[in-house]
């Protein structure tokens, strides 16, 4: 039975050995190389490129699974199974370039190269970023061991073990590349929505690039809306005209806003009134999508639609010339206008109504009537009302010379049956936002839709212009005016409860 000074000895005599020897050198420069190699990706795996008009952010990552994550902040991200691991790329959307982005949209033709150029340069993008994460994760690992070996000969080997374990990593991602992947995202944040918003992806990209080349042309054609204005002899306003710009359901669509500010400009509004569906999701990300109304420079009076929340009514409210109205009064342009928000929220359409925001009311039709009892309490009658969904307008018939409304994206003007001395004129807006996303899903694109209101000095209307700009990918624009020959005569409402706040418009 041997000794324990025996064991000892032997144990002394295999650490003395070769084997021994090389088996804890090699243990000790794999150990050593991996932590250059970890530390060198970490250094190196990080690079930023143009792609597009987009400043684009990538990192490597050492992972089992591999796979991309694409970041849109503060949207979310989507999962990519683009190959298989020891490495995962995450690419960020940092932001997008003003002056790049404006140079495309003022020429077409290099809007269309960029879209062209984009695959390219995400490759050659991509090909840097691997090459340099290399070069690190080698120059990393021989550092390290040439302060922990002083040995050329294993700082060579460490470099060379560095470049191996690289460069199959690399290399295993390349080899198992999946570019059907790109057709099966995993969504998570508030793209997980992104499906139940665009619809048919494939459809809308094709339209979309028709849009894009395009964008230029339907915003200058605007600016000929006004010499089309002065050339109809049918309705010449006075001085002392009111000029009112309805539109309604923009639902994000950017395109709207220069043309909105176009028409404020040349014709010389007085107000906007928006009859809601500003927005799609009322999340927190769109409400900076309201920041636009500062820029109009004229009051912009508001109700919530049925994919506005209350964030983003606080969002529009927050701009320094708007109005928000929820059963309640003001007076803009001279003009005292009432309105209410729908009561619904339903940003998505496959699923059913999440409810009222509060008890009452619990119906668009129970809208309108208590919109109906605000105005009745007045001591003054009401020269506009406006409602999102024109199922709430029924109940204000004969209490407003004119309802104002939204919703359904169709432009429809009717007089209501005759209830007494004031006649009733419903005028529904068409999108004026192109109905967002949605517009691009059919085989003709929305066109974009707004009116121009004038209303005499007795607060009464005598004409209004339907303006339509083509459609989200066209340049047409077109103009119908139509002059009310016997404009309704307003009578005061009856009184019975105490009189609202009626709130001042800020300017």
């Amino acid at each position: 039975m041997p000794t324990l000074r025996g064991v000892r000895t032997g144990a002394s005599r295999f650490v003395r050995s070769r084997w021994a020897r090389r088996t804890v050198t090699v243990a000790a420069l794999v150990a050593v190389t991996g932590v250059g190699v970890t530390v060198g990706v970490l250094l190196g795996g990080r690079g930023e490129s143009d792609v597009g008009p987009f400043r684009v952010a990538f990192h490597v990552t050492l992972a089992a699974d591999g796979g991309t994550e694409v970041a849109v902040p503060p949207l979310g991200s989507l999962f990519l199974d683009s190959h298989e691991g020891p490495a995962q790329l995450t690419a960020r959307l940092d932001s997008l370039d003003q002056r790049r982005t404006e140079a495309l949209i003022n020429d077409p033709a290099a809007l269309a190269r960029a879209g062209e150029t984009a695959p390219q340069d995400l490759r050659d993008a991509l090909v840097r970023l691997g090459l340099r994460t290399l070069g690190v994760a080698v120059l990393a690992s021989m550092l390290l061991a040439a302060v922990t070996f002083r040995s050329v000969r294993r700082v060579a080997w460490s470099g060379g073990l560095a470049l191996l374990i690289t460069g199959g990593t690399l290399g295993t991602a390349a080899a198992t590349l999946r570019p059907q992947a790109l057709a099966e995202p995993r969504y998570e944040g508030l793209l997980a929505n992104a499906p139940a918003l665009i619809g048919d992806a494939q459809r809308i990209a094709d339209d979309y690039g028709r849009y894009a080349e395009q964008l230029q042309r339907l915003v200058g054609n605007v600016g000929k809306l006004y010499a089309t204005v002065s050339s109809l002899p049918i309705y010449q306003a006075s001085p002392d005209t009111t000029r009112l710009l309805h539109v309604s359901d923009l639902h994000l669509n950017p395109a709207a806003w220069p043309v909105i500010k176009t028409v404020v400009d040349q014709y010389d509004i007085d107000a906007v009134i928006d009859t809601g569906d500003i927005t799609d999701w009322g999340s927190e990300p769109e409400t900076t999508y309201v920041s636009m109304i500062s820029q109009l420079d004229v009051p912009y009076v508001y109700i919530r639609g049925n994919h506005d929340s209350p964030r983003t009514a606080a969002a529009v409210a927050s701009q320094p010339n708007a109005v928000v109205l929820d059963n309640s009064v003001t007076v803009v342009a001279g003009l005292r206008i009432a309105g209410i928000a729908d009561p619904r929220f339903t940003p998505d359409k496959r699923e059913e109504a999440s409810g009222p925001w509060d008890e009452s009311p619990t119906t668009v039709e129970g809208a309108g009537e208590l919109l109906a009892t605000t105005i009745r309490a007045l001591d003054a009658p009401v020269d506009l009302a406006l409602v999102h969904d024109p199922a709430s307008a029924p109940a204000l018939n004969g209490l407003a010379p004119v309802v104002l409304a939204g919703h359904t994206h169709r432009r429809e003007v009717t007089v209501l049956p005759p209830t007494g001395e004031v006649t009733t004129r419903l005028s529904v807006q068409g999108s004026t936002g192109g109905a967002g996303l949605r517009g691009l899903e059919g085989d003709e694109p929305t066109p974009l839709a707004m009116s121009v209101l004038y209303l005499g000095p007795d607060r009464q209307l005598k004409a209004y212009d339907d303006i339509r700009v083509g459609g989200t990918g066209t340049a047409q624009v077109s103009l119908d005016r139509k002059v009310i020959e016997a404009p309704p005569v307003s009578a005061p409402p009856t009184s019975g409860a105490p009189t609202p706040v009626v709130r001042p418009a800020n300017r």
